[in-house]
């Protein structure tokens, strides 16, 4: 592989970074996110909250994309392909995996308290729906990094961009209605309480505002990354690596400490979510519901 691809027009060379990646940033996030994804790991096995493996390996891909860009920290400014595109690619799409475990979570706190009545769309079509488009949004971003990784002419790198910035868009659209559909459940069930939301001792309020945070900070993350591609190659943001640092970086850390420190186990275990996922087929269930009345019947 050539340090500089020449590869867009002949004798021309395309630079992979615009300036020289600073090798002392990338070791410092390196850390940073190397500690809270261990943490996370602990939390996940200790917890058995297994709908969080994929905020733990979005953590991971935070963690060794930053490795790769130390890497290429250290070629400059004859940087070698490899690295380049693991960075490029795994900071891409890990808030991809960060937004499908705080779906799930809204699932559960609405199964939690009793209040699918509340919330516009059902509880068995809510995750799916929001999870699926996490997955449309996560395979363009994919197929858009792997175009820009092979073109091999400048049209073929805007199709790249283009396909990539689809993606984000489709991740923005879907926060944007799960942040809609969480508002008006929270609204309904604080105007009308079910039973259940007012005996919980958990805050679960406190989890919703949570959820509200962190995806308002990978809202703003894609909206960067949009802009970023939007105004292409010779654009003032990639032009400028301070920008990835503020706008990506440090977001999608604080996505991961505030989780850290207000985890889902602390209002969401396995054994209280299996007892409200029973009672909510019964719903459903003929001979459920003959069982739960049987258990009510007065002997």
């Amino acid at each position: 592989m050539l340090p500089l691809i020449e590869r867009l027009v002949p004798g021309t060379k395309y630079l992979l970074y615009h300036y020289n990646p600073s090798k002392v940033a990338a070791i410092v996030f390196i850390a940073l996110f190397g500690i809270t994804t261990i943490l996370h790991i602990f939390q996940l096995s200790r917890k058995r909250t297994w709908y969080f493996i994929p905020f733990v390996i979005g953590g991971l891909f935070e963690t060794i994309g930053y490795v790769g860009r130390a890497i290429s920290a250290t070629q400059s400014p004859n940087w070698s392909t490899g690295p380049y595109i693991c960075q490029s690619l795994l900071l891409l799409l890990a808030p991809a995996l960060f937004a499908a475990s705080i779906y799930m979570v809204l699932g559960r706190i609405i199964v939690l308290t009793d209040g699918e009545a509340h919330s516009p769309i059902r509880v068995k079509w809510l995750t799916k729906v929001f999870v699926a488009g996490d997955v449309i949004s996560f395979l363009a971003q994919s197929a858009g990094g792997g175009m820009l990784a092979k073109a091999t002419s400048g049209s073929g790198v805007k199709l790249g961009q283009n396909v990539i910035t689809g993606g984000l868009g489709i991740q923005v659209l879907f926060f944007g209605l799960f942040i809609i559909v969480a508002g008006i459940f929270n609204y309904r069930l604080r105007a009308v309480p079910s039973l259940r939301s007012k005996q919980l001792s958990v805050p679960w309020q406190s989890y919703l505002f949570v959820l509200y945070g962190a995806s308002l900070m990978i809202m703003i993350r894609s909206v960067f990354r949009i802009v970023e591609y939007v105004i292409g190659q010779d654009g003032y943001l990639l032009d400028h690596e301070v920008f990835l640092y503020v706008f990506d970086a440090a977001l999608m850390f604080l996505t991961m400490v505030l989780f850290n420190v207000y985890h889902p186990s602390r209002i969401i275990n396995k054994g209280e979510m299996e007892h409200h996922e029973r009672d909510l087929e019964s719903n459903d269930s003929g001979y459920a519901m003959a069982d739960q009345t049987e258990r009510i019947t007065p002997k």
